[in-house]
């Protein structure tokens, strides 16, 4: 007899699925209610775009209880989960694969779109309604993937002659079916990371169509004004923290998981990720000069939209199978529809900018490129040369299987040799700006405030120069990180000094006192030092990193820096999870004294017969020991190969990512003077504060 899904899982799996058709209606009625002038049709216009993440919540929850509970009749469920899996990867597997993950962005993408609509729109009633098309203009294009092309809720089928299919509707003469397990996740995917680091970079990615969206509701419009920067600025502020999150946690779950010893491998995925990231930094640097002094609104609009294009861009890349790369999904129809999506982006939001673009001319002229207002312009261009080198080295392989046939693989030290004098270039800018003046800048006043910092920041590379390192990109990475940490903790200083004379208070009261009121700025100084942190970190892993190899007896050792590793045993035994672990132990020594044991192994999966290399790390503030299981010989015979690098300073990273993340919140919350003014606001439209405010 052939299992088939029971019906507690049919009921769940057919609501899940009508659920999400309902949600469909709803964003598709929205558009035409949003095109109407009446206001209400605009209400109705905008319940109907808050309604998506309601019936959408009600659908991840039925695929969450089929994931969890086992319904293997699905073909997604079958796919991504297995009896063996625990239960935290059985839930997180709704972003594991192709049609999960989709179906989760759409929910996050409609709950994004009900926050929008649930503030007060009086202060920007004609930018609404083109807010609300392209909000659900693009969930109708996500969720139209999702329910025709990789439907999480497709059910599995059994023909007469064995073969079985997937779809919503039963085919003729087959039966449903319900295997008795399933494939279970890549191995690559049952780690930690995987409950956190999609969810953040997804929350990244997606939040970028806010200010998007008002953006082109604004060129539609005619708003020439920079209501919507200020409307958006917090959201702008969230969405790339979640993306700056995502990338770092991306960088430490492959350094966990993938075994080649490094956080970045320049994989075309990851740099998909990068890319929009890039220009998102560089908005969030030139609307400050837009809100100063009423410059760079052609920079602003267009680095917006280039923002989020680049977000589905990336998506295309990664789920079209278009790219090789550990990181990407399997090929699907989706490809072409992608492109086109991308394709009708591009169109219509380069169309509006031309059309506006006499309208968006600067307020004021840049008088100096040693002003401040320069050096930001500078910033900008080295971001966008960063990106031409990234989506070059991304599309090369592309454009040479399309013209050749064949597929040249692009590979770090191409991405090393273009990206990393730009790099030094912005680490060098982050210097150099805090000092320049606002409108006219001086070649002499600048250099009156540079050479102090400057003459201070030496003495690092000075002192790794006498400690015997000679490198030349070193030394000078050194110089650039701490002159930039130099610069920012003047900063620091000289403000809460002044706060300090000023309000006769302490020193640290005062500083504190000044961070609190002036949140964005200090948020990014702070977010500077984290850079520095982090900068520090990759230098002393990309330049110093050292490794070796050797296969060892029971009682041998190797050594290498200051470590020396003794092979003591080896055990193989299974798991309860279904993995067959190998597991090696190694005493280790620095300078001859006992430090740690470690135990690296290699995690073989039985329900999906895979291998799974972990490593196992001793980790100090100066370096990482980092270890893999290679190989080894038959239980007995003794012989195991070990690979081990020792990585400088990769800690240095890590913290400098936790600084950087709290310089970010730091930046986003709202100051005590914003607040007062959306409460004075506030009373004289008889509105609650958090609706004036805006934020998130």
């Amino acid at each position: 007899m052939i299992a088939a899904l029971s019906l507690p899982h049919l009921l769940l799996a057919d609501f899940g699925l009508s659920a999400a058709l309902l949600s469909f209606c709803s964003a598709l009625y929205a558009i035409p209610a949003a095109l109407r002038k009446d206001a209400r049709w605009l209400a109705s216009a905008r319940n109907a775009a808050i309604a998506p993440f309601v019936l959408l919540t009600l659908s991840v929850a039925c695929l969450e209880g089929l994931l969890y509970s086992g319904a293997f009749g699905l073909e997604y469920v079958h796919a991504v989960t297995s009896r063996a899996m625990p239960w935290y990867l059985r839930l997180t597997a709704l972003w594991g694969g192709q049609a999960g993950s989709l179906f989760f962005w759409c929910w996050l993408l409609s709950g994004y779109s009900a926050l929008v609509m649930l503030r007060n729109w009086r202060r920007e009633r004609d930018l609404q309604p083109g807010v609300t098309i392209v909000l659900m203009g693009t969930l109708l294009f996500f969720l139209g993937l999702v329910i025709a092309l990789e439907n999480p809720f497709n059910k599995l089928w059994v023909a007469p002659g064995g073969s079985v299919s997937a779809g919503i509707l039963q085919p003729a003469d087959a039966l449903p079916f319900a295997p008795d397990d399933g494939r279970g996740l890549n191995p690559l995917l049952r780690h930690p990371g995987m409950i956190i680091h999609p969810p953040m970079l997804y929350l990244g990615f997606i939040g970028f169509v806010v200010p998007y969206a008002f953006a082109i509701a604004a060129l539609v419009a005619g708003r020439r004004d920079d209501a919507w920067i200020r409307v958006t600025r917090r959201w702008t502020l969230v969405a790339w923290m979640f993306l700056s999150l995502g990338l770092l946690l991306g960088g430490r779950w492959a350094y966990d998981v993938l075994g080649w010893g490094g956080y970045w491998g320049w994989d075309p995925v990851e740099i998909a990720a990068f890319m929009p990231w890039l220009t998102a930094t560089a908005f969030l640097h030139s609307v400050l000069i837009q809100e100063k002094r009423g410059m760079f609104k052609h920079w602003n609009m267009s680095l917006i939209i280039l923002t989020y294009a680049l977000v589905v861009l990336g998506t295309f890349l990664t789920r079209s199978g278009v790219l090789s790369s550990v990181h990407a999904f399997a090929q699907s129809a989706i490809g072409p529809w992608f492109f086109a999506f991308v394709a009708l982006l591009g169109s219509v939001s380069l169309g509006l900018l031309l059309k506006r673009w006499e309208m968006l001319r600067g307020d004021n002229a840049l008088d100096s490129w040693l002003s401040r207002e320069g050096l930001f312009l500078l910033n900008n261009l080295i971001f966008m040369g960063i990106l031409a080198a990234c989506l070059w080295g991304v599309m090369y392989p592309i454009i040479s299987e399309l013209f050749t046939g064949q597929k040249v693989t692009v590979g770090p030290p191409y991405y090393e040799r273009t990206t990393g004098p730009l790099f030094a270039a912005l680490l060098l800018l982050m210097g150099v700006a805090p000092l320049a003046a606002w409108r006219a800048g001086a070649a002499r006043r600048l250099g009156r405030a540079f050479w102090k910092p400057a003459l201070v920041a030496g003495l690092l590379p000075a002192g790794a120069l006498l400690s015997g390192i000679a490198q030349l990109a070193a030394l000078l990475g050194l110089w650039l990180a701490a002159l930039v940490a130099c610069v920012t903790l003047y900063e620091f200083y000289r403000g809460a000094q002044a706060r300090a004379r000023i309000t006769g208070s302490g020193f640290w009261l005062s500083f504190a006192q000044l961070v609190l009121r002036n949140r964005r700025r200090y948020g990014g100084f702070t977010i500077h030092l984290g850079v520095v942190l982090m900068a520090f970190g990759i230098i002393g892993i990309e330049l110093f990193q050292s490794e070796t190899q050797a296969t060892l007896s029971y009682g041998e050792q190797l050594s290498i820096g200051s470590y020396q590793l003794r092979y003591d045993s080896l055990v193989e035994f299974p798991a309860s999870d279904g993995r067959v672990i190998t597991r090696a132990t190694l005493n280790v020594s620095r300078d001859g004294r006992l430090v740690t044991q470690l135990f690296p192994r290699r995690d073989f999966f039985t329900d999906s017969q895979q291998p799974m290399t972990i490593p196992a790390v001793y980790s100090t503030l100066a370096d990482d020991l980092y270890v893999l299981l290679v190989g080894w010989e038959p239980a007995g015979a003794g012989g195991a190969t070990f690979k081990v690098y020792v990585n400088p300073l990769v800690n240095w990273l890590w913290a400098g990512g936790l600084v950087f993340i709290i310089g970010t919140l730091v930046a986003t919350w709202p100051e005590r003077r914003e607040l007062q003014t959306a409460a004075e606001r506030a009373r004289a439209m008889q509105l609650p504060v958090r609706s004036v405010t805006g934020g998130v």
